[in-house]
C-alpha cells in the first residue's frame, strides 16, 4: 500500500471526540497523544478531539501527567481518594523541582 493509499483509508474513517463524545471524519479530527508527544508514531494508537474541543484544552507540556494520574488512581477509585492523592502526588513533584533549583 502507498503511502497515499495509507492517508486516504486514515481520512474515510469515524472517530470520536474523548472530550465530547461527537463522531466526525477523521478529516476533522485532531490527534490527541495522551503522552504528550504525537510525533513519536511507533507503535502507538491515537485518541482524537473535535476541533472546538481541541481548542479549549490546554496546550502546555505535559511531562510527567500520565505517571502521576496513574499513581493517584484516576478512574479506580472515587473523585475524593483521587483529588487527595493527586494533591499530595503534585506537591512533591513541586517540592522536587524547588530543590533542585
Amino acid at each position: 500500500m502507498t503511502p497515499t493509499e495509507l492517508w486516504s483509508a486514515d481520512t474515510d474513517q469515524q472517530v470520536t471526540c474523548l472530550a465530547c463524545g461527537q463522531t466526525l471524519d477523521r478529516e476533522e479530527a485532531r490527534e490527541y497523544d495522551k503522552y504528550g508527544d504525537r510525533w513519536d508514531r511507533d507503535g502507538k494508537t491515537f485518541e482524537y478531539l473535535c476541533k472546538p474541543c481541541d481548542r479549549d484544552r490546554c496546550h502546555q507540556p505535559r511531562d510527567g501527567l500520565e505517571a502521576t494520574l496513574v499513581a493517584a488512581d484516576a478512574g479506580r477509585t472515587d473523585r475524593e481518594s483521587f483529588l487527595r492523592r493527586y494533591c499530595e502526588l503534585d506537591a512533591g513533584d513541586t517540592e522536587s523541582a524547588r530543590r533542585r533549583s
